[in-house]
């Protein structure tokens, strides 16, 4: 398995304000510098990394900068991520141009993989037809992903109708878009993350880690939180499913040197995988 670490901890995950009234340009965007984060996930050893949508969106005019810039550091773009409410119908059209465009930049700067997150809450509640609606957003999703030569992969996350185990039984079995676990989120959701992942070994096609403390909750650097002794079982579990590839570490955001937080979790990385390779 190969090591990657998300750009997000380098600003911390915003939106972009535009979408207030412009549903097709609401891309997700973290406001750090991507030229320190390639640096920093470089030089602790990691191998990939994974951006925004709204990042790639900013290098969309000159593309040959974000090139250079992973080039120099030995680091490849291995997914993009992306979200949407995907429930509404009338916004549906726009919210799919914008990940047409996320799959464009991702094939164009060379990614592998699509990961998307969404399906919103309704103030009046969720409704079978939520599910329903999400689940064919997805198929779409995908074959967009595909058309781009993608791997497309869908995130549970909190804020979303597929939080809990429940909801993820809910959606699943009615789309085919691959099953990325975050472990944090599938945890704060009352779920058990390597369940979960036997639970759908033939859906992953990504995987997400980090730590977490449910209370207050705070996502936190691996071996910092609650899922300190759960991590073995977890990449167990993904191995067990035949999935080998790409581990992509997310943290949210750090108190401190967002490059020593990546530096944690890939020394508790290093040693887990010592230890399952033993």
């Amino acid at each position: 398995m190969r090591l990657g670490y998300h750009t997000i901890t380098w600003g911390g995950v915003v939106g972009d304000a535009t979408g207030v009234t412009s549903v097709k340009d609401l891309y997700y965007v973290t406001n750090g510098s991507m030229a320190q984060a390639v640096q920093d996930i470089a030089s602790a050893g990691y191998e990939g990394t994974e951006m925004f949508d709204g990042n790639l969106v900013a290098y969309s005019d000159r593309p040959d900068e974000l090139r250079g810039l992973l080039a120099d550091a030995g680091l490849e773009l291995v997914s993009v991520y992306t979200g949407a409410n995907f429930i509404y119908a009338d916004i549906l059209p726009d919210e799919l141009h914008r990940v047409q465009r996320a799959a464009e930049l991702a094939a164009t700067f060379g990614a592998e993989r699509l990961v998307v997150g969404g399906g919103a809450r309704r103030a009046a509640g969720t409704t079978d037809e939520d599910y329903r609606r999400l689940a064919a957003a997805l198929d779409r999703v995908t074959d967009i992903a595909e058309s781009q030569g993608l791997s497309a992969s869908y995130h549970p996350h909190l804020s979303t109708i597929v939080e809990s185990p429940a909801e993820l039984e809910r959606l699943l079995p009615h789309t085919r878009i691959g099953f990325c676990p975050d472990t944090a989120h599938l945890a704060a959701g009352g779920g058990d993350p390597a369940a979960l992942i036997r639970r759908y070994p033939d859906r992953i096609r990504h995987v997400h880690l980090k730590d977490l403390r449910r209370d207050p909750l705070q996502f936190l650097p691996l071996g910092e939180g609650e899922l300190e002794f759960e991590f073995d079982d977890i990449v167990r579990a993904v191995q067990e499913s035949g999935y080998d590839s790409w581990l992509m570490v997310e943290l949210d955001s750090y108190d401190g040197d967002p490059r020593v937080a990546a530096e944690i979790s890939k020394a508790f990385l290093d040693k887990l995988l010592d230890r399952i390779r033993g």
